[in-house]
């Protein structure tokens, strides 16, 4: 399994682009907007995923390796290819995506082309409880569409410690309406120190 390349871009075309690596040239498949950040002869590292089919093998790279695991991710679901997983990430950032999957949300997954109705509820129904194992981006404040997941996550948490229903959405809520909650833990803390002053 080739995981990644490293080296100078020897051509950038719509679809692909040719990374130089050991005096071999490599065809990289990757979204328009991994390309756009590419500039031939400057040296570039993309995290990558090899597929095998019986008759090609073919290259797809990606900015990095969160975005190249929701890439395989997304092939674990029935009638997603290769193919479609990249257009599903050319469409959409992966936090973007992430948020939606989890939220449910398939109005924002049916942008992608090739994705109706029901391949959208097939992919939140498959998807929905595994993209919360990927790692989320680091720092800054959490995306108005990943709120929903967060909100869930800690309410279903704070249940399980014992506050009532109603409290815990309430804090929550509160927590989730300041800037600057970056994670689920932290809304979590946040939303402790909330009802511990309640209490």
């Amino acid at each position: 399994m080739i995981s990644s390349v490293r080296g100078p871009v020897l051509a950038v075309g719509l679809d692909h682009a040719v990374i130089e690596v050991g005096g071999i040239g490599f065809a990289v498949q990757a979204t328009p907007t991994t390309l756009a950040t590419l500039r031939r002869g400057e040296e570039v590292a993309l995290a990558t995923a090899l597929v095998v089919r019986e008759d090609s093998l073919t290259l797809f790279g990606f900015a990095d390796a969160d975005a190249r695991e929701l890439f395989r991710l997304l092939q674990t679901v029935s009638g997603i290819g290769p193919r479609l997983a990249l257009a599903t990430l050319a469409v959409l950032e992966p936090d973007k995506l992430r948020a939606a999957l989890a939220d449910g949300n398939i109005t924002v997954l049916t942008q992608v082309p090739g994705i109706g109705r029901k391949g959208a509820e097939r992919l939140i129904i498959e998807l929905r409880d595994k993209v919360g194992a990927l790692p989320a981006a680091e720092g800054g404040p959490v995306p108005t569409e990943g709120r929903g997941q967060i909100r869930t996550q800690v309410t279903e948490a704070l249940l399980g410690l014992g506050f009532p229903a109603k409290q815990a959405e309430a804090a929550v809520d509160g927590v989730l309406a300041e800037n600057g909650v970056s994670d689920t833990s932290d809304a979590l803390r946040r939303s402790l120190a909330v009802l511990g002053r309640k209490r």
